[in-house]
């Protein structure tokens, strides 16, 4: 099976085009962590499409970072849904409304909805497990902490940018910078807890056991092969070997025969074939008499 015929690429390809799709369906500023994640899921995701390509492998590119990617996009949507939208349904929003809005809708439903939920699919779907070790959960964390203290230097920085605040969580009014601090360690347990189930789950998918193919069934032809190969070999004349009876002693007896030499035996006037007569300088019978 080619790496073309594999789900786990076009799956990944599925990943990028809603991404680049999102992107292109409406304007979207850098500055905003939606964007973000997924400008990182493009990437990560395009290189493993091309790494798998190149090599002729479904392994991803990089797959101790596959576990980041995963969380840092897994925020993206629940921090949409259920903090900025207080858990609305989304969908008839792209339906509903005059066409820019709609637009605008469909293009955050592929980046807040779409995308998320189909890399955590990836992760939960394919392979491999036990890449990233539990000592990298502090670091997945340092990027959602960097991202939120450089907006808030932004805002202090640049007082007049539009956006100033990205989120609400971000702003000092009403709550002071105190209650922005307490909104980041909330938000970091939180990321934290996500990532430990991240990292649960794929090793609970790695203790699974594996299904393998069964095995065809054997052919008579192999079959036959196989009894024959199995077959204990008769020893006789056939294998060049003879057979050496015993006496009643239990030793092996001597056995002539034609082109088997039997032992020299002496005697008077003893001759035949094979067989040896008086030795020299013993007296002849004949001599004798």
């Amino acid at each position: 099976m080619t790496v073309l015929s594999r789900p786990e690429l076009w799956w990944r390809v599925a990943i990028v085009a809603c991404g680049y799709t999102g992107f292109q369906m409406d304007q979207h500023r850098f500055a905003y962590y939606t964007n973000q994640s997924n400008l990182i899921v493009l990437g990560y995701f395009g290189a493993t499409i091309y790494w798998m390509l190149k090599r002729g492998t479904t392994a991803p590119a990089a797959p101790r970072l596959r576990g980041p990617v995963t969380l840092w996009i897994v925020i993206t949507c629940l921090i949409s849904h259920f903090v900025l939208n207080h858990g609305a349904n989304p969908l008839p929003g792209l339906t509903h409304g005059d066409p820019a809005t709609e637009l605008t809708n469909r293009s955050l439903f592929l980046m807040h909805y779409a995308v998320p939920i189909m890399v955590l699919l990836d992760w939960l779907l394919f392979g491999p497990r036990r890449a990233s070790p539990w000592r990298d959960l502090p670091l997945w964390l340092i990027y959602p902490f960097v991202y939120g203290i450089t907006s808030i230097f932004r805002a202090i920085l640049f007082p007049e940018v539009p956006d100033r605040y990205p989120y609400f969580f971000f702003s000092p009014e009403g709550k002071g910078y105190l209650g922005v601090a307490l909104w980041m360690v909330a938000l970091l347990a939180l990321f934290a807890l996500l990532g430990a189930a991240l990292l649960t789950l794929d090793r609970l998918l790695a203790a699974l056991p594996r299904r393998t193919a069964p095995a065809p069934p054997a052919t008579a032809s192999q079959t036959a092969t196989a009894g024959q190969a199995r077959a204990p070999r008769q020893a006789g004349p056939a294998d060049g070997r003879a057979s050496h009876p015993s006496d009643d002693s239990g030793k092996p007896g001597l056995v002539t025969g034609p082109g088997i030499a039997g032992p020299e035996i002496t005697g008077p006037g003893i001759t035949g074939p094979g067989i040896t007569g008086p030795r020299s300088g013993s007296p002849s019978p004949t001599a004798r008499g």
